[in-house]
């Protein structure tokens, strides 16, 4: 329909207009083209559900196209705007699609076979043959072999006339194939509604309560009340990761990494084992909590001046690469008289390579932690939220030594070292942390019941072949004349021997025949 046309239809006629393009296939292909490709930039760019640290990080790399794409909803692709449109589109689309077609079809399954063509002859594939079997003969002989096929026999001046039918089921599977796009869309519009996912990280000795003021990150759908997390908590006895060790071929490769120790399912009840691996989470209920990392948490204590404790505890660090080379930050805002920040690096297999500390291996075999120190403000005091593996330096002066140099702490296990503002900071020992990920997704088992629904659908409207038969009889003397033909629905190479393999059960039937020229 041409533009001037469109411009001149009333609201009614436009409306009607606008729904049948938005219903008709083409269009519901063009959305899912459209979402497909809308989805590419959640692979590409760090997504705050997934992983918000690494949102941060990106904002730091990248201070001037950050907020313009931040703005644009980068950061959460699935639940911006404009994804949740085509989505939307895409859904009712289908469903405009899907409703008359299978209207269509149940009408098809009740009506009549098609009544045969005048002349055969003008059809993709045809034959004749003579039998001394009777009219009843022939059409009861093409019955048997047709089967299941939907049939229709009539009398037309006294020539028998059959039309058959089959291949519904095609239409059947493509109907199936579109519906469980719908339930695929549905499924998954679920799950991100009602459901939730986040991340924390627990420390050897320490324990999770499943709150949200415990998570790290945390992210949910729009629907998801905070009143339906379950009240399970765990608590975290032992991490194992082990590697290749030095030597072999692959020095420092992972080759296990679980996490065990007890949890229970709400107050009260009784205590449970976990044995969290890579892909083997521990189910309660409809969340589950995957093992998605590991690391390494030295345990450092602080005293001020006077030798009184200020910080005894686990610190995080976060692998940086592949030999564990990880990155930490602690913060001490009730120090002395100014608030402390430490920033720095752990190296669990710590080597001099021209006269830089690097990591070698991922093991912690020779653990080594160093820090830069700052002092002044950590700008914790405005209430203003803040990542705890970022160390905001504006109001923050580093710590210098006599010659002007910024002072360095490293540190083996056990070692204890002054602090440049009075106190001192002791390297305690090395405990590891394992990274979950919790989550739950109501029906998350509804999308894969209709990727497999349609993949059966799909393999059904691609073998099935929908195809009509008409057979017809007339009485020549003491012979019938028995004129064949047949159509498929869809164009297939493999018709006219389809033809001839069915002559030949037919004649089989019928036993007398002969060829017509």
């Amino acid at each position: 329909m041409s533009q001037n046309a469109v411009s001149e239809l009333g609201r009614r006629e436009f409306t009607r207009w606008f729904w049948r393009q938005l219903t008709s296939m083409r269009t519901a292909l063009f959305l899912l083209l459209l979402l497909a490709i809308a989805a590419v930039p959640g692979s590409l760019v760090p997504q705050r559900g997934v992983d918000a640290r690494a949102v941060e990080t990106y904002f730091l790399d990248h201070p001037t196209s950050a907020p313009i794409l931040d703005k644009l909803g980068f950061f959460s692709v699935y639940s911006s705007p404009w994804f949740s449109s085509i989505y939307l589109l895409l859904m009712v689309s289908l469903v405009g699609c899907i409703l008359p077609r299978t209207f269509v079809y149940f009408r098809a399954m009740r009506a009549r076979p098609p009544k045969a063509p005048r002349n055969f002859a003008r059809l993709p594939a045809s034959a004749s043959f003579e039998t001394s079997a009777s009219d009843d003969e022939v059409m009861a002989a093409a019955q048997r072999v047709l089967g299941r096929s939907r049939v229709d026999v009539v009398d037309r001046d006294g020539v028998r006339e059959l039309s058959a039918e089959k291949g519904f089921g095609r239409e059947a599977g493509n109907l199936v194939f579109h519906v469980s796009i719908v339930v695929v869309l549905v499924g998954v519009a679920f799950g991100s509604l009602f459901g939730y996912r986040g991340s924390v990280i627990v420390t050897e000795g320490d324990g999770f309560s499943n709150v949200l003021s415990q998570y790290d990150e945390f992210s949910s759908g729009a629907l998801f009340s905070a009143d339906d997390l379950p009240p399970f908590s765990l608590s975290l006895d032992k991490v194992t990761a082990r590697f290749q060790p030095f030597g072999s071929q692959q020095a420092g490769a992972p080759r296990e990494f679980r996490a065990q120790g007890t949890y229970i399912t709400g107050p009260g009840k009784p205590d449970n084992d976990f044995d969290i691996q890579v892909n083997h989470p521990l189910t309660i209920g409809s969340t589950s909590v995957y093992l998605v990392g590991q690391g390494y948490a030295p345990v450092l204590k602080i005293t001020d001046a006077d030798g009184n404790v200020e910080f005894e505890d686990a610190v995080a660090f976060l692998p940086t690469d592949s030999t564990y080379t990880s990155n930490g930050v602690l913060k001490l805002p009730d120090a002395k008289p100014d608030q402390l920040g430490f920033q720095g690096f752990f190296l669990p297999t710590a080597a001099d390579q021209n006269g830089i500390s690097i990591s070698v291996h991922p093991a912690a075999a020779n653990p080594i932690v160093s820090f830069n120190v700052w002092h002044g403000d950590l700008g914790l005091d405005d209430g203003s939220p803040q990542s705890v593996f970022i160390l905001d330096k504006s109001k923050l002066k580093q710590y210098k030594d006599a010659d002007g140099k910024n002072v360095r702490i490293s540190l083996s296990p056990g070692q204890v070292d002054d602090l440049p503002g009075g106190g001192t900071i002791e390297y305690v020992e090395t405990a590891q942390f394992a990274r979950f990920q919790i989550s739950s997704a109501p029906l998350v088992k509804v999308p894969l019941i209709g990727i497999v629904a349609g993949l059966l659908g799909l393999m059904a409207s691609l073998t099935i072949k929908p195809r009509r038969t008409w057979i017809r009889s007339r009485r020549e003397g003491s012979r019938t004349v028995v004129d064949v033909a047949v159509l498929d629905r869809v164009p297939r190479d493999d018709l006219p021997a389809d033809l001839d393999n069915f002559l030949e059960q037919f004649k089989d039937e019928l036993g007398d025949t002969e060829d017509r020229a």
